[in-house]
């Protein structure tokens, strides 16, 4: 009986994935968009990436004491910009990309304008959704993380940062698109560079931000479509409109 329930039960979750999967397609197949389906990674203990960890050392006034000895760090490496856990990897900004789908086995899409579908948003927080997004000659990485600003209020914050230098993400524009029940809410900016952390991204509220009631207005059992469209431009802005 119970290799019979935990048979059924993946079953199951596999019909359910491609229900959701058939359904956007269904939805968004009419404008020619490619839909990925992106589960969630939920982490109970949510430790604190590097970047994080030196900003807030930062803001605290608290340096590290110099010793002559101590090794000096090559400027030209980085650390792992996967947002979802502590990992102590670095490399040069051309290898990113590998070691993101290689060790985080982090999707790629490829296209001018994809559909983003995150599952189960009823998970609590912090939880990410995570892929990769090649365009216009360039990867991106767009970052979904359902994160408690304020205890007990989840929010959701939506970002998209280019995997390349700061002066390269200025010659873009992405826009985040939801669209449903007669509804549309846009956020459209300038990428960030993946040098510049996600996290700090997240903290200052430079991204599509929702809220608990807002994301439900937006979502289909559970599960919450954003379009993604990415474009060259020499004029920044960043707004929202609904």
């Amino acid at each position: 009986m119970l290799f019979f329930t935990q048979c059924f039960g993946a079953v199951l979750d596999l019909i359910h994935l491609r229900f959701q999967h058939y359904k956007a397609k269904r939805v968004f197949s009419a404008a020619g968009q490619l839909v990925c389906v992106v589960n969630p990674t939920h982490s109970l203990k949510y430790a604190p990436t590097r970047c994080a960890a030196a900003q807030a050392s930062t803001e605290q006034g608290i340096l590290s004491p110099c010793h002559h000895h101590e090794a000096v760090h090559d400027p030209q490496l980085v650390p792992c910009t996967c947002p979802l856990f502590s990992c102590p990897w670095e490399g040069h900004l051309e290898v990113v990309v590998s070691h993101l789908r290689q060790t985080h086995r982090i999707n790629i899409l490829q296209g001018a304008e994809i559909v983003f579908l995150a599952t189960d948003m009823h998970l609590p927080a912090p939880t990410d959704w995570i892929i990769m997004h090649s365009c216009l000659g360039h990867q991106f990485l767009l970052v979904l993380r359902k994160q408690e600003k304020y205890e007990g209020h989840p929010q959701f914050f939506a970002t998209m940062m280019l995997i390349g230098t700061p002066s390269q993400a200025n010659n873009f524009t992405y826009r985040l698109e939801l669209n449903r029940n007669q509804r549309r809410l846009k956020w459209e900016a300038t990428p960030r560079s993946i040098l510049e952390c996600v996290d700090s991204v997240i903290s200052d509220g430079d991204c599509l931000v929702l809220n608990t009631s807002l994301a439900q207005l937006f979502s289909d059992n559970g599960s919450l479509a954003i379009g993604i469209a990415i474009t060259t431009s020499k004029v920044h802005s960043s707004d929202a409109e609904m």
